[in-house]
């Protein structure tokens, strides 16, 4: 079975985040869940996609990091089609089904640009006692101080910590500037504690203080409850803080975005994303996508 290293949501090798990426041949099935999980660990990226091709147009992947299974990842995913495209089992231009433990998604690719659904976004819950609001930020290594942003109809509102998942459940939470994000330094003892008892990945911290008008919002990933201390990309959470941006009235349907990631790792990664009307059969009221491109760094053969 052939074997990828590519490092996703970037055009430079070293930027972005990296996956490892399992492709198995014709006739092949999964191994054993825990054969795949020491293979995610042995491979020490913060996710590893196997990919199981079922027809022409569809897929299944399962992700898995060094320590347990996840039902979705968005950076393993544009990993994925990458590795797939230069594998010649996907055409650029064309659409594709991926099955996921997160639900069947929509793949398209178009000019080595991969785009993918997100599972149905769920507004799960908001954080605004102020004790439990105290604690989440301390937790981060940040002081309580209430974030502001403006609105669609330019007027001023308070952002508060929400969990949303598009496929994984994060905290989505809000800094007011790009100094704060800089200076979030989690304790990760306590922050896996707190995931376990709101039942979330992990804590993904954002400031709409952007350095130019080209971006939505500067990121920061932290989910050490899945042995990631730090991520440089993650789609699933950017599709969520897309999410929450619309719950918050700062994004209408019909709008794009664009994410900075990683910069704190010196792994710079950009994702993009697009909120649209969610189709009549939908039971949600928008629909997310995000995309981004990938560089393999490695190819080769893995035996398991």
């Amino acid at each position: 079975m052939k074997l990828y290293i590519a490092d996703a949501f970037t055009d430079k090798l070293f930027g972005g985040n990296p996956a490892g990426v399992v492709i198995f041949e014709d006739g092949e099935d999964f191994p054993a869940a825990e054969i795949m999980r020491k293979t995610a660990a042995e491979l020490r990226y913060s996710e590893t996609a196997f990919i199981k091709q079922l027809s022409e147009k569809e897929f299944n992947i399962r992700y898995f990091t060094p320590a347990d299974e996840v039902d979705l990842c968005g950076h393993a995913t544009i990993a994925s089609f990458s590795c797939l495209l230069d594998a010649d089992l996907v055409k650029d231009g064309d659409d594709y089904i991926n099955h996921t433990l997160a639900g069947t998604l929509n793949i398209g690719i178009k000019d080595g640009f991969i785009m993918m659904d997100m599972a149905v976004p769920e507004y799960i819950g908001t954080i605004s006692a102020e004790a439990d609001l105290r604690e989440l930020y301390d937790i981060m290594g940040l002081p309580y101080a209430p974030v502001e942003a403006k609105d669609v109809y330019d007027e001023e509102i308070q952002l508060l910590p929400m969990m949303i998942s598009t496929g994984l459940p994060d905290i989505i939470m809000p800094v007011q500037t790009r100094c704060d994000l800089e200076e979030t330094s989690p304790d990760f003892a306590r922050l896996t504690e707190l995931s376990k008892r709101y039942n979330v990945v992990g804590v993904h911290a954002f400031t709409l203080d952007a350095a130019d008008e080209t971006i939505r919002a500067h990121c920061r990933n932290f989910a050490p409850l899945y042995d990631i201390d730090e991520e440089a990309a993650t789609g699933t959470s950017n599709g969520a803080l897309t999410y929450y941006l619309y719950k918050n009235d700062i994004l209408k349907p019909g709008n794009s975005s664009a994410f900075v990631q990683g910069e704190a790792m010196d792994r710079p990664s950009r994702i993009l994303s697009w909120l649209d009307e969610a189709g009549k059969n939908s039971d949600a009221d928008v629909c997310v996508r995000v995309g981004g491109s990938a560089i393999i760094l490695a190819k080769g053969t893995i035996l398991l």
